[in-house]
Parts: structure tokens; sequence; C-alpha cells
């Protein structure tokens, strides 16, 4: 659905960065995060009316701050005093004016992020100008709650995690593997072995392994209801490779935080490759993106599963578009400890966490940020038609 609006010119950007530090890093196959990042940006028109988005910032370890700078100092030109009459324009516009600018810097990954939070927040801002909620704004038939999995579930750390997350109400439960395939396989089974009826469980390498050892790691499960695996080989693999790990097993793939660009989706959508389809609208595509992604991979018989891993803004407007489109899908919820996701207060009390209602109110119902997160901020950059200023807490 195409929105169109009057709004006036873009008058001011704010961009927020925070970092908590973590007693205990969330472990990967490729990694460990040491901190939670987020980096927060704020648009607001002359009319005064604003929106929030949120830009990836996971890795590498110091690219919060790199992000903020260069949304301000290579972006700024492209969006003080400029007008978006409809909603995918900044996304379309940024992407082709910026792509000398990456291309001379070799960093196409952060400038996507950063149009990424920018295209969500100018969804916010429209869908607040119009008095919706974001939901609504994409599609007036849109649900007002959608479902949703616990994620970030360390393999070794599964037994105890999910018995708390059941405890909260959640009963499908993503566990991260790809470290020791032996016990790996071994400790799958034990894990679903442990499910209650009806609950599901689903497995994420973080691309940990190659073909091969993705194939043992499926072969070794048998019967195992795994729901899906996600990213069992690196993305980029060639795909020969991927289409060799599909046929190996009935466990369906799953992948798409690590692809970006319309086409490069258009052609794994094409491939069928993944059962789900999991874009990041924080690391590419925004909404535009995704949303484009979502209705492209339900019209080819695929499953749209949103990707995220971050703060409270970028997990809304996921539930947002997950909302709009429809279909099977399930909304990720990280369940390792994170005030920047945990302070914007998301879930109902009391209310199953299987489960996240949407607020009502317009845009993403978000006016200013959490009082709890200000401790952790690192950074706050504010461009006007003055220029930057930047303040350090």
């Amino acid at each position: 659905m195409t929105q169109s609006t009057a709004a006036p010119a873009l008058s001011r950007l704010d961009v927020h960065v925070f970092r908590v530090p973590l007693d205990r890093p969330v472990v990967t196959s490729f990694g460990a995060m040491r901190d939670r990042p987020a980096v927060f940006v704020r648009l607001e028109d002359a009319d005064g009316v604003f929106g929030w988005g949120e830009v990836f910032a996971n890795w590498p370890a110091a690219g919060a701050e790199h992000r903020a700078r260069l949304l301000v100092e290579d972006m700024g030109d492209l969006l003080i005093g400029q007008r978006f009459a409809h909603r995918s324009d900044l996304f379309h516009q940024l992407t082709d004016r910026t792509r000398i600018r990456a291309l001379q810097c070799r960093e196409w990954g952060p400038f996507d992020q950063v149009i990424a939070g920018l295209d969500t927040a100018i969804h916010d801002l429209m869908a607040r100008r119009s008095g919706q909620s974001l939901a609504l704004f994409l599609n007036p038939d849109a649900p007002p709650s959608v479902p949703a999995y616990a994620s970030g579930i360390h393999i070794r750390d599964a037994a105890e995690v999910i018995a708390r997350c059941r405890e909260a109400g959640h009963d499908a439960f993503k566990i991260k593997t790809g470290f020791d395939l032996p016990r790996d396989i071994a400790d799958t089974l034990q894990i679903a072995a442990s499910l209650a009826p009806g609950e599901r469980l689903f497995a994420d390498a973080n691309q940990g392994w190659d073909a091969d050892q993705a194939i043992a790691y499926l072969q070794g499960l048998a019967e195992c209801p795994l729901g899906w695996l996600e990213e069992p080989i690196i993305a980029t693999a060639a795909p020969e490779a991927w289409e060799h790990v599909r046929r190996a097993s009935a466990v369906p793939l799953a992948g798409g935080e690590n692809i970006a660009g319309l086409d490069a989706f258009d052609h794994a959508i094409a491939a069928a490759t993944f059962g789900y389809l999991q874009p990041d609208l924080a690391k590419w595509g925004g909404i535009t993106g995704c949303e484009w992604v979502a209705r492209r991979a339900l019209a080819s018989g695929a499953t749209y599963c949103p990707h995220f891993l971050g703060g409270g803004i970028g997990l809304l407007a996921s539930a947002a578009v997950l909302a709009a489109v429809g279909g099977r899908g399930l909304l990720e919820v990280d369940v390792n400890p994170n005030p920047l996701r945990e302070g914007f207060d998301l879930f109902r009390p009391r209310q199953p966490r299987n489960c996240l209602h949407l607020p009502q109110a317009p845009g993403l119902g978000i006016t200013t940020l959490p009082e709890a997160l200000h401790s952790f901020q690192t950074l706050h950059a504010t461009l006007t038609t003055s220029g930057p200023r930047y303040r350090s807490p």
C-alpha cells in the first residue's frame, strides 16, 4: 500500500547512542557481545511532528558511535530541508544518492543500516501525522497483536533459560548452536525431548558450519521436530551449497538477516532456499525493504519471520510490519538481559510473552525515550539547519 502526505520539510535530526555493560557476554559461534549497544534516531519536521527509528549497531564492537556520526555527517545534507512525499521515498532516494559515498569507503553495511533506521523513523513520523498506529498505517486490517518466540538462548544454558521463558508464557524457543558439533546434536535432542506438548524448538548456527557439518547436524537430529535451522552456513555461500543443505533434511532453512538489497532477496526467494525469510529492519531496508521482502516471501509460499536482536524501537517496528503483512510468522524476542529493550516495557503486565500487543497510539506509540536508559547514553548528536552539535553525557 502506498501512502502519501503533504508533510513539511525535515528540520531536525537527533541520534542517541547507548551502551549497557554486560556481566556475562552474549556468545555466538562467531564472537561475543560484551555490551549491548543501541542507536536510536529521531526525525522531526517543520511542524514538530516526529518519528523514531533504530539503526543496527551490534557489530563491530565500536560500530554504534561510528553509525551515529555517519548518520549526522554523511546523511545530514540529504535530510535537513528535504521533503519526502511518499513513505518509501527516503529509502529509495538515500540508497541511490549514497551509492558512491558507500563505495568510496567500501562501507555498504553501515550506510544500509543508517538508511534502515531513517526509513523506520519517517514511517513512524508519517503514521503519527495520520493519527494511526504504524501497523494500521501500513494495513488498515492489521491485527492488534503478533505471536512471539523466545530467542538468543545459548544451547548450553537452554534447560535453565527455557524453564524461565516458559514461566513467562513463551511456548516457542530458539537455541544458539554451532559450537561443538557432536555435543550440539546431543544437547539439541535432549532439549527437544524436554519440551511440553505444543511447544516448538528452532535452532540458529549463526553461520558456524560448512555444508557437510550442517548436514551432519541435521542428520544427527533424525526425527527431532525442529521448526527451522537458521543460517547453518555462511550467508554468502554459493547457491549450490545452500541447496545441498536444503535437500539433506525435511527441516526448513531460515535466513535473511545477512542478505541486503532488493535483488539479493529476490534471488533468494526465487531459489526457494528458505522456508523462513528473516530480514532485519534495523540492518537493511527499514520498513520499506522488509515489507517488500515479506510480501514477496508470502506470495512464494515462504514464511516471513522478522529477525531482530536490538532495542525496543526496532522490536516494536518489527512487530508492526509482521502484523501488517500477516502470515504464520513469529516475532523474535531476545530473552538475554537488555535494558535498551526492556526499558520500553512493551509487554503487558501478567500477559503471556508468547504474544506482543501493539500500541494503539499514533505511530509506534513512543514519544520520548525511557528515563531508565539515560544512564547508559554515550553520545547524543543533533542536526539542524545550523549544523551538527555533539553532546556527551
